[in-house]
């Protein structure tokens, strides 16, 4: 029964599996396209991004591709001409570059259908909320930056 559910969220016949149902090879990895936003500006503005690229990037519907291979993650976002990437193997320590440029020491773990990691006083959790779904929310001093993006 368990086989017969994740292959049915697999092909996309159902929207949403119990997070102990997700296969952890699968669940992640596809390319995804941002839909939505909510607090972008204010966000950027906290993490000292300059204006000047806030309005500039305020607008682009970034693409993330995520690989996964067993625990190590490699993820590519691609928004206008920057492209960011991200390799990690889930419970170590490694580099990750910040929405800023800048690379940090940072250890990303898996809680069933999230991704939470802590970069430099941004909490960041990654969860896939369905089938085709990705919703990435960023916490830094009491602002919430919330990303939708579907599967392309």
């Amino acid at each position: 029964m368990i086989e017969e559910q994740q292959q049915a969220f697999k092909s996309g016949a159902i929207d949403s599996c119990p997070p102990s149902l997700l296969p952890v090879d699968m669940s992640f990895a596809g390319k995804y396209q941002l839909e939505s936003q909510e607090n972008f500006e204010p966000f950027m503005r906290a993490i000292g991004l300059p204006d000047e690229l806030i309005q500039k990037g305020k607008d682009i519907k970034s693409v993330s591709e995520i690989e996964v291979n067993g625990d190590n993650f490699k993820v590519t976002v691609t928004t206008g001409t920057k492209v960011m990437v991200n390799s990690f193997t889930l419970g170590q320590e490694g580099d990750i570059e910040t929405l800023t440029g800048e690379k940090v020491r940072a250890t990303v773990k898996r809680e069933g259908n999230k991704l939470i990691t802590s970069l430099k006083g941004i909490e960041s959790v990654t969860e896939l909320v369905d089938a085709n779904t990705i919703v990435n929310t960023m916490t830094v001093g009491g602002i919430k930056y919330k990303r939708i993006s579907k599967r392309i």
